[in-house]
């Protein structure tokens, strides 16, 4: 499977695990970006903008990769709710500093329309640097939104999303039933369990044993790598879900120990050897 490239460092963070999560569906779906676009009504080429952080994914395209991967796409389209409201009240706060998204949710009931709109209106003006006819992010104009209403939106979606047990881990389902007290959050660490689930090491944070996890991952999958690598003798520094510099060169140590290949990415390979 083709090596993805590091997502930009100023991506906002609700940016960023919106992205991971949406690599991640990818993968296991075993698509390649050409098999994407011919299942959604988006071009390989913006599939490749899309999830390489080069450009917003729209709200439908969420929605579509979810379907041809075969997965619900209430998850993912709930996240990028969250997204677009974090997004939303940065702007608001710093105006003129905000990513810019194309995470409008379509409150008026319009959502699907204007993108289907403006990917026609697109798809007849292509810029000279893109195939003729390919769909693009739609480029809509964000409707100014007040602070209060931004806000309390953003907590509705949250609390919906606790209620349905979607923001219990940022990771995909993979990591099993693991209980989860609170949302995974950035700037805080985390301890580790020494424990072990149906034969393999578990450190108390996730069950997977196939998801991806490379540079400027984040989550629970994270903080289970971090244990982990810890309680083989390797040291990621604090255990804080980040998967950084220090922890990959930790990772591509452990690798080339176990005389894998050593490329700091970490993987089913890496997680059988890590949770022996």
């Amino acid at each position: 499977m083709p090596r993805w490239k590091e997502l930009p460092s100023e991506l906002p963070e609700k940016d960023l695990q919106l992205l991971i999560q949406l690599r991640r569906l990818k993968d296991r779906s075993g698509l390649g970006l050409t098999g994407l676009a011919a299942k959604t009504g988006y071009s390989r080429s913006s599939w490749e903008r899309y999830l390489n952080g080069k450009q917003p994914v729209p709200r439908a395209a969420v929605e579509e990769l979810a379907r041809a991967c075969g997965a619900d796409p209430t998850r993912l389209l709930v996240l990028h709710e969250v997204a677009a409201e974090a997004n939303a009240r940065t702007e608001a706060a710093e105006p003129g500093t905000a990513h810019a998204t194309a995470h409008d949710d379509g409150s008026a009931g319009r959502a699907e329309e204007t993108a289907a709109e403006a990917e026609t209106a697109e798809e007849a003006a292509p810029p000279e640097n893109e195939e003729p006819g390919e769909p693009r992010s739609p480029s809509r104009p964000r409707r100014a939104v007040p602070l209060w209403w931004a806000v309390g939106g953003g907590l509705v979606a949250m609390a919906a999303a606790f209620g349905a047990g979607l923001l219990l881990a940022p990771d995909d389902g993979d990591s099993g039933s693991v209980p989860a007290a609170v949302v995974y959050a950035p700037g805080r660490t985390y301890e580790c369990a020494d424990d072990r689930k149906d034969g393999a090491a578990y450190a108390g944070h996730s069950l997977t044993r196939e998801a991806l996890v490379d540079l400027n991952g984040n989550g629970r999958d994270v903080v289970e790598v971090q244990c982990l690598l810890r309680k083989q003798g390797f040291e990621p520094g604090e255990i804080d879900g980040l998967y950084g510099v220090r922890t990959k060169e930790e990772v591509r140590k452990f690798q080339a120990r176990r005389g894998l290949v050593s490329d700091g990415i970490v993987g089913p390979d890496t997680w059988g050897e890590l949770r022996r």
